[in-house]
This record gives structure tokens, C-alpha cells and sequence, in this order.
């Protein structure tokens, strides 16, 4: 008796194939629909997204991280840098409260705008520090709440307060931006180091050269901070940016601040125009072209 060939796997499940360079474009296209019927799937219209270091903990860890380093060290020496590194994250363990706190006062009063669908949910890449922050206040104002994780060789585990439905995984940088730009109304920018200096320089060459199709509102948390940092008003005095580029965003320095300039911008250039759900329209990134 002669034994039948095996029919051949199905294309899309053929797992050496999609897993080949071959199959590149499969996965980039999967990194776009997949999302994209998971927002349609729980309602989600827009976004404001939170961006600032992964490595600021909460208050209380930071604090009790010193304490256990001062209770080890000797009387009178002074601070080893590990030391340094444990007081350096109580100061700017704050910013992980005011991110938090933020993301509180937005969600609560965006979970009860009369809509359809879900209006600015907290968005963050979903890891720790600041991401963790945002997350756990909507979480704690009990809305939901998006993270866009990205795979690392370093893993960075998704944190316990994104919504399970709304935890994404990439694999592809520019995806995974695509994602933070297309839905979003509103970038917060909390102190942070390249990652959070790209997604701030990105939304603000997108807006300088006039390619987004909407408005959003660029808002950048701590002063303190971001003035030994940048200097854009230098750039603005040397000609390389024009002064009027520097309207382009908002600095602040209280979650109070800016939760009251994002819902009056929030208010005023978007709760007035009713967009089409996501999916059922091109995407905001670029104007459409002739």
C-alpha cells in the first residue's frame, strides 16, 4: 500500500516562511492590523501618551532602597556612588508621582466625556518608571489604560497596570511609533533620557513640517529638568528653528498644570470634531497629497 504525500502547509501557516525574510513584510503588515482590530475591538478613538525614563521608581521604593544602602555604609564616609545613585533616585522619584498623578486626573475626567467610544486613554511603551506611573494612575481612576511594549534583548516585561486587552507587544521600532502617533491627541514628556528625547523630536519635526493631518499637543513635564538639558530657545536665537516653533509645545511643572492645559486644549480642538472610529480612516500621520 503506498502511503500519500503530506499536503503542504498553508502559506500563513507556514511557520519557517513567516519567520524568514521572505515573510518580513507579513509580520510588519500583522504589527498594524492586529492593533488595529484590538482598538476597534474595545473602542478606543484616541489617545494621550505618557513618555519619560524607565528607570525612576515610586517614592516609596527609592526611599527604602537609600535607607537599606545608609544602613550598610560607615559612619562619616561619604556617599560611594552607589549611594549617590539611591539619593539621586529619591529626588527624582517625584517625577514617577506626578506622572502618576496626572494620569489620574486626566482619566478621571476623560472617562466621562459623553462618547461612543473611549476618549485620551493613557498610553504609555509599557514598561516601568514613568510608563508604570501613567499606567497605574488611569488604572487607579478606573479607566482604561494601553501599553506598547517592545521586544528587547534586555527584557522589558509589560507592567501590572496596563489592561490585559490592551497590552501589545512589537517587534519593530518604527511600528510601535506608528502606534504612538497615529491615535494620539497629546505626548506628555516627563524627564528621560534618548528614547524620550526621539519621541519628543519626532512629534515636533512632524508638527514643524507641517505632516500631521491634526493637532497635537506636545507637553513637557519639569523644568527643572529639561532646562540643563535642552536649550531651544538657543536654537530659536541662532536661526536653526524658527521663533515660532517654540509655540510648538507647553512646559510645565505640577500634574495640576497640566492636566488644566490639556483638557482646555483637548477640549477645544477635539471634542468639537467627531472622527471616524479607527480603522475607517487613513491614517493622521501625513497629510494626504495630490
Amino acid at each position: 500500500m503506498t502511503d500519500k504525500s503530506k499536503p503542504a502547509p498553508l502559506a500563513y501557516q507556514n511557520e519557517p516562511f513567516l519567520n524568514s525574510p521572505d515573510g518580513r513584510i507579513l509580520r510588519i503588515l500583522s504589527e498594524y492590523v492586529e492593533p488595529l482590530a484590538r482598538f476597534r475591538r474595545e473602542q478606543i478613538q484616541d489617545t494621550v501618551v505618557f513618555f519619560g525614563s524607565a528607570r525612576f521608581k515610586n517614592l516609596r521604593n527609592a526611599e527604602d532602597a537609600l535607607a537599606g544602602l545608609k544602613n550598610g555604609s560607615e559612619p562619616g564616609v561619604q556617599l560611594a556612588p552607589g549611594l549617590k545613585r539611591a539619593q539621586a533616585a529619591v529626588d527624582m522619584a517625584r517625577y514617577y508621582e506626578d506622572a502618576r498623578r496626572m494620569a489620574y486626573l486626566l482619566t478621571e475626567w476623560s472617562i466621562k466625556i459623553p462618547a461612543k467610544r473611549r476618549r485620551f486613554v493613557v498610553t504609555t511603551g509599557g514598561g516601568p518608571g514613568i510608563m508604570e506611573a501613567a499606567n497605574l494612575g488611569a488604572q487607579e481612576a478606573g479607566g482604561k489604560t494601553i501599553g506598547l511594549n517592545i521586544n528587547l534583548p534586555f527584557e522589558q516585561f509589560p507592567n501590572p497596570h496596563i489592561t490585559p486587552s490592551l497590552n501589545f507587544e512589537f517587534h519593530y521600532f518604527f511600528m510601535r511609533k506608528f502606534w504612538f502617533a497615529y491615535l494620539a491627541k497629546a505626548l506628555v514628556i516627563f524627564p528621560g533620557g534618548f528614547g524620550t528625547l526621539d519621541e519628543l523630536f519626532e512629534i515636533l519635526t512632524l508638527a514643524q513640517t507641517e505632516k500631521l493631518a491634526k493637532k497635537i499637543l506636545v507637553v513637557i513635564y519639569g523644568r527643572e529638568y529639561w532646562d540643563k538639558v535642552l536649550n531651544l530657545r538657543h536654537m530659536a536665537d541662532a536661526g536653526t528653528i524658527s521663533p515660532a516653533d517654540l509655540d510648538l509645545f507647553t512646559v510645565v511643572d505640577s500634574p495640576e498644570e497640566g492636566f488644566e492645559y490639556l483638557r482646555e486644549g483637548l477640549t477645544r480642538h477635539h471634542l468639537r470634531m467627531q472622527p471616524k472610529a479607527a480603522g475607517e480612516r487613513v491614517p493622521e500621520i501625513a497629510k494626504t497629497r495630490p
